[in-house]
């Protein structure tokens, strides 16, 4: 009787994603602590590649901080990369629609890994005008998303957080909080959105990926059992 109760609470129905730990809480703080660490890392990387390239301008006594990043940016960006990364799998589970391409960590570092060159071409490349520069980023983070991701649900919250991000932006850049040297669109850059929305395409893989990690590692626990 036991052991059919057990099997029972084994194969009861628990979504796509299940949690290694049985305390579904502490679980999503241990994803959402891995994903916040990703945040503030790309953030500190990427803003210090703009810096350098004076895309972004901070004021003076903002340059003295860690990584010559404002000190408020990683955080944000971080718990940013947090939401963003537990809303995706969960959003896959709401829908009923789990990812259907192949999940390894190796897809999840390339599609890191070209997050990381599109942004090296916004600040290195130097195009003909924004708007070739702009509509060549576009291609590039629709081609991340077409490479590594492939969802109706990725692509619409790309989309729909890229322009809240862009949103954002304006405000903090109306208010003084930073400047772009060259701004093109409502006083910032034209190509942002498409830097943000290669963003949380990368941001949501790497979610899926922590969640998609731990059903394999409680499967095989079951079968271990």
């Amino acid at each position: 009787m036991e052991d059919t109760s057990m099997a029972t609470k084994l194969s009861a129905p628990r979504g796509p994603y299940i949690a290694v730990i049985t305390n579904r809480t502490t679980n999503v703080v241990i994803r959402g602590t891995m994903l916040f660490s990703v945040g503030v890392f790309l953030a500190l990387v990427l803003n210090l590649l703009q810096v350098q390239r004076n895309v972004t301008l901070f004021p003076p006594d903002v340059l003295s901080s860690v990584f010559s990043s404002a000190w408020w940016v990683p955080p944000c960006c971080g718990s940013a990369s947090a939401l963003i990364g537990l809303l995706y799998p969960c959003i896959d589970h709401c829908l009923g629609e789990p990812h259907k391409l192949k999940r390894e960590w190796s897809s999840v570092m390339r599609c890191v890994a070209v997050f990381v060159g599109i942004n090296h071409a916004s600040a290195k490349v130097d195009f003909a005008n924004n708007v070739q520069l702009s509509l060549t980023l576009a291609a590039l983070s629709i081609g991340l998303w077409w490479t590594f991701d492939r969802s109706r649900s990725g692509f619409g919250l790309g989309v729909g957080i890229a322009l809240l991000a862009t949103l954002v932006t304006q405000l903090l850049v109306y208010n003084g909080v930073f400047q772009y040297t060259s701004p093109d669109f409502l006083y910032i850059r034209s190509w942002l959105p498409c830097i943000f929305f290669a963003g949380v395409i990368t941001i949501g893989n790497i979610g899926r990926q922590l969640a998609l990690y731990e059903c394999k590692v409680v499967q095989e626990k079951i079968h271990q059992d």
